[in-house]
């Protein structure tokens, strides 16, 4: 199953029995605003998994603000949500595919590889014209059984291990002032993780919404074609998923998902903080 499918593609498979569809639509700062759009309106038979009840887990002094859930509770919240090991999962937000692509990765990351991402998300499905309904159907639980794949994460003790070693790129996916340090309206403390390299994630979509091609996002890290290993942050671990979705659409499959991210690197009193521009 490709990692991104159209809308089109959705459309044609909307009644199929082993495909289930996930609203994943959440603003920050507005934490109910999500379930009250999926309330009023959504694509027929989608189920809605909202991004700190469903898709975090616990805040804890470490963890960054959206820690990863335990896998044996994100299973069973996936299994009350209809998704069993054979489901065919598409997710799509309103947000660039940022929520989206969370869920794309937690499911990859409990072993599961059929699952996309609806390219322009709700928009682009409005903008179509497709069916639309305030309906919530009847969810029947199902059995997932996860199968953690620890290679897709990086813990913060890798990247303190790894950090300037050669062949380790680090890529954050923030706004260009916020990597830079120069503002942070989120985190206690501005800047970035020494010798990242700032790739803002809304650079990998177009001026439609939609994700960028695979050559437009091959050209976007062309000067990490060498590393052996990347491993991709954000503020808390979300806005950062769109980027490994379009580093793995470019053609690199050495990339980890550092899910604590800055919110996690600046709970650790002594870690390195970088400000400005790197070298």
């Amino acid at each position: 199953m490709e990692a991104i499918v159209s809308t089109k593609w959705t459309l044609a498979r909307l009644y199929e029995p082993d495909l289930v569809i996930v609203d994943c639509r959440f603003m920050m700062g507005q934490p109910d605003a999500g379930r009250q759009a999926y309330e009023e309106s959504h694509i027929p038979g989608a189920v809605y998994l909202d991004l700190e009840r469903d898709l975090s887990g616990e805040l804890d002094e470490h963890g960054g603000r959206h820690p990863l859930p335990d896998p044996a509770t994100l299973a069973h919240r996936f299994a009350k949500a209809g998704i069993s090991n054979e489901s065919r999962v598409v997710a799509y937000d309103s947000q660039g595919g940022a929520m989206a692509s969370r869920l794309w990765w937690l499911l990859r990351y409990l072993g599961h590889d059929k699952v996309a991402v609806m390219d322009g998300g709700f928009p682009a499905w409005q903008e179509a014209g497709f069916p639309v309904t305030a309906e919530q159907r009847v969810i029947i639980p199902a059995s997932f059984y996860a199968e953690v794949q620890h290679g897709m994460l990086a813990e913060v003790y890798d990247v303190q291990e790894k950090l300037g070693a050669p062949g380790i790129a680090l890529v954050d996916s923030r706004e260009a002032p916020r990597y830079r340090g120069e503002v942070e309206p989120l985190d206690r403390v501005a800047g970035h993780i020494p010798g990242a390299v700032n790739r803002f994630w809304k650079e990998g979509i177009d001026d439609q919404g939609l994700f960028k091609s695979a050559d437009e996002q091959k050209e976007r890290f062309a000067d990490l074609q060498d590393a052996k290993e990347i491993i991709v942050y954000c503020g808390s671990g979300v806005t950062a998923c769109p980027n490994v979705l379009a580093l793995m659409r470019a053609g690199f499959y050495n990339v980890k998902l550092y899910a604590g991210s800055w919110s996690d690197w600046i709970s650790y009193e002594g870690n390195p903080v970088a400000v400005g521009e790197e070298e």
